[in-house]
């Protein structure tokens, strides 16, 4: 949200059937509002953006001009009465709800709403949902909650049953490619890579037009499904993936549990004093109990978006072979797409498709190690179809 491009809603990429819903509400205090909001939507779609963006309108005096102070410190998480939860854990406990519910009973600074952002509300525990439940079933006048999940099969039917939905959907690429070219300054050929290689995830697109590693990390794994000629080819295959997704996650990590253990020595007083007292050692503990589960997470995050990128590999042989007028999200990649088209007919391809989600299913719903997952579903994407199908 920066004044450069305008109001809140100009970074809303593709979602325009939302806008002026979302506007209405924040500008109709007495009618258009209500205490509870759920915004759901695909990876990506901006869902966070969403709620940020009306949680700034409610603040703002004039809807969410996004030039005014209430606009600004919303945009760069300082408002005093918006409090944003995100997890990079497995889930959100009870206690940190608790500490929220606490947080929703206060009067807000300012003179509009306390408003409380739970980003990954489909990560809520069982007792952390009823906990928050209890607290939509009891508002205050002046405290909204803005929940963030994919789905609304994600959150407790009871939860859901209490908010207004707002559904976003994935944007489209010339959306994507817009919006790069218009608020980041990517040049049209990048923005255009971009928008196609995310298939439509925000955040994504950002990544793959300014990192150079980030779209090497991408090419390696679009290529893979062309090289699985040998078992050989598919556990290195296998574990070239993984090694990626290490990479990509451990350079996500090392900063923020750095910044992590720097914070934690100095509430406790070890940089000053240069002695640790009893009370650091479960801290400490508990820190890096944290930051492995963090770490855990956004290895499976990285897997689990790789395994997108390799099935929009297969997509794109099947739009070749279907005459259909889409266009191919890995264009780059042609010759590699023509050469599996060759290799066996669409119902082969539809396999892989399946075999890709069946390994997604067992990393992220079974806890199955990545790497294992991996290397089954290689041998079962190079064996469909061998046989002629």
């Amino acid at each position: 949200m920066s004044a450069a491009t305008g109001s809140v809603w100009d970074q809303l990429v593709g979602q325009q059937h939302v806008v002026p819903r979302l506007r209405a509400a924040a500008g109709d205090r007495a009618t258009g509002m209500t205490h509870a909001w759920l915004f759901t939507g695909p990876p990506g779609s901006g869902r966070s953006n969403a709620a940020l963006a009306f949680a700034a309108a409610l603040q703002c005096e004039q809807g969410g001009c996004g030039h005014c102070p209430s606009c600004h410190q919303v945009a760069i998480g300082a408002h005093p009465d918006v409090g944003v939860t995100r997890t990079e854990k497995l889930s959100i406990g009870v206690d940190e709800v608790r500490q929220l519910v606490r947080s929703a009973a206060l009067t807000p600074v300012g003179r509009r709403w306390q408003i409380l952002v739970v980003e990954d509300a489909d990560r809520l525990t069982d007792q952390a949902a009823n906990a928050l439940l209890k607290a939509i079933e009891e508002p205050n006048d002046r405290t909204v909650w803005l929940l963030c999940a994919p789905t609304v099969e994600d959150v407790l039917p009871t939860i859901r049953s209490r908010t207004r939905l707002v559904v976003l959907s994935t944007p489209s690429v010339e959306d994507v490619a817009d919006f790069l070219v218009r608020v980041e300054g990517v040049g049209a050929e990048e923005a255009s890579y971009a928008a196609r290689a995310s298939q439509g995830h925000i955040g994504r697109a950002r990544a793959l037009a300014r990192d150079d590693d980030t779209r090497q990390r991408r090419q390696e794994v679009v290529a893979i499904p062309a090289r699985l000629d040998s078992l050989g080819a598919c556990m290195a295959a296998a574990d070239r993936l993984h090694e990626l997704a290490k990479q990509e996650a451990g350079a996500l990590t090392v900063a923020a549990d750095e910044r992590e253990r720097v914070d934690l020595d100095r509430s406790y007083g070890v940089v000053e004093r240069g002695r640790r007292p009893r009370e650091y050692a479960p801290a400490l503990r508990d820190l890096e109990k944290g930051q492995k589960t963090r770490a855990k997470r956004r290895v499976l995050d990285v897997v689990d978006r790789s395994l997108m990128d390799v099935v929009s590999v297969y997509r794109d042989v099947l739009t070749l072979q279907l005459g259909s007028p889409s266009a191919l999200v890995n264009a780059e990649q042609r010759a590699d797409l023509d050469a599996l088209a060759a290799d066996s007919g669409p119902e082969a391809h539809l396999r892989r498709i399946d075999a890709v989600f069946e390994a997604r299913e067992q990393m992220l719903e079974f806890n199955v190690p990545p790497l294992l997952a991996l290397e089954s579903m290689m041998v079962g994407l190079r064996l469909t179809g061998r046989s002629g199908g």
